[in-house]
């Protein structure tokens, strides 16, 4: 789900002008004068990219613990996925361009927010396949012009094997509960669930017991991970604040809906305490993860632009000063993560892509 909103975003792209580059790819896009390119001058933090994925629609991958495996949500009728599914593979080992990875969900409804377990044995996802075996309608086109998430009511969340057996199911509620990840630590979930009649981060211990709620201001919060140490927790979020747009996202809501546009990043203590909204840049801020240092959130975000488009990484410090660019697309970067040892960082990317169709991962080597 929480990728949804960039694929009808991406049909209406137009080629901006292209900056000089550094690294260039050997694929030409249909106008001769562009380029696809792989890195951009000002990306001084990554080096050695490299495209993982060749097709469809792949997002939110996430790394083993033991950082040799990355699991992640993909679209692609190539594979017979018709909708998101959830796949694994060894990044060591892994040929994507000509073997597909192997699936871990049912292959049935809708799948998003998968995320290892701890031991690497077992993964974790969301997934609409008890409500209906089918893929889901998205939202319809709306006459205001304005883009809205669907929250699907169906959405529960799972616990299979490797090979794709469900072993456990960790909500059984009526709403959505989704956007599951794992603390380093081992002990605790954090997920977003719509069971108190708002959009809410709760917590639950590892096999599913212990449900706490942590957030309670109106507004959709989601999209959370634990840090390095497990003790706090960043998020995107939502704050209506006028009448106006409380209204509207109250109606919204009453649908399944949310509108994604304007969002900014917080953080809280693993128990919901010391809450604190970490960036105030306009625009939609998401996708945010804490930095192996410790001291810094990266983060996906479009405030700097015109319009829509493009979306960047970022990444600010705790007390939200510092922000500095990390990517330099004219499209879109989103959902970086570190790997466990800090050393590599893996996005969803449009580079490399001439038609503007489909999002691919990319992974890099970390530079300070």
């Amino acid at each position: 789900m929480k990728y949804q909103f960039i694929i009808i975003c991406l049909i209406v792209l137009q080629w901006g002008c292209a900056p000089e580059v550094k690294e260039v790819s050997n694929v030409s896009s249909p106008d001769s004068s562009k380029v696809a390119m792989i890195k951009y001058p000002n990306e001084k933090h990554l080096k050695n990219i490299k495209q993982l994925t060749f097709g469809g629609d792949n997002a939110e991958a996430y790394w083993s613990n033991d950082g040799k495996k990355l699991v992640f949500q993909a679209r692609n009728p190539k594979w017979g996925s018709l909708c998101d599914q959830i796949y694994y593979f060894d990044l060591a080992t892994a040929h994507m361009d000509s073997i597909p990875p192997k699936i871990v969900s049912t292959g049935l409804g809708r799948t998003t927010c998968s995320y290892f377990m701890p031991g690497d044995t077992t993964i974790l996802y969301a997934s609409t396949h008890l409500k209906d075996k089918s893929c889901p309608p998205v939202p319809e086109h709306r006459k205001d012009g304005k883009y809205v998430w669907a929250i699907y009511s169906g959405f529960d969340i799972f616990v299979a094997d490797l090979g794709g057996r469900i072993i456990k199911q960790l909500t059984n509620t009526e709403g959505y509960d989704a956007e599951a990840t794992v603390s380093p630590k081992g002990d605790k979930i954090v997920f977003t669930s719509a069971r108190s009649g708002d959009i809410e981060l709760y917590t639950m211990n590892i096999d599913g017991s212990n449900v706490k709620q942590i957030t309670h201001d109106l507004g959709y919060d989601g999209g959370a991970f634990f840090s390095n140490d497990g003790k706090k927790i960043v998020f995107r979020a939502s704050r209506p604040k006028t009448e106006e747009d409380i209204k509207i996202y109250k109606d919204l809501l009453a649908q399944d809906l949310v509108m994604p546009t304007q969002m900014e990043i917080f953080t809280c203590n693993a128990d919901g305490s010391d809450l604190k909204q970490i960036t105030h840049l306009g625009g939609a801020n998401w996708s945010p993860f804490f930095a192996p240092d410790g001291k810094h959130i990266i983060f996906s975000s479009n405030h700097a632009s015109k319009g829509s488009y493009p979306f960047n990484l970022y990444w600010v410090k705790l007390d939200g000063t510092g922000l500095e660019q990390i990517t330099g697309d004219d499209t879109f970067d989103a959902f970086p993560v570190f790997s466990p040892d800090g050393k590599k960082l893996i996005f969803a990317s449009h580079r490399l892509n001439p038609e503007r169709h489909g999002i691919n991962l990319f992974v890099a080597d970390w530079v300070n």
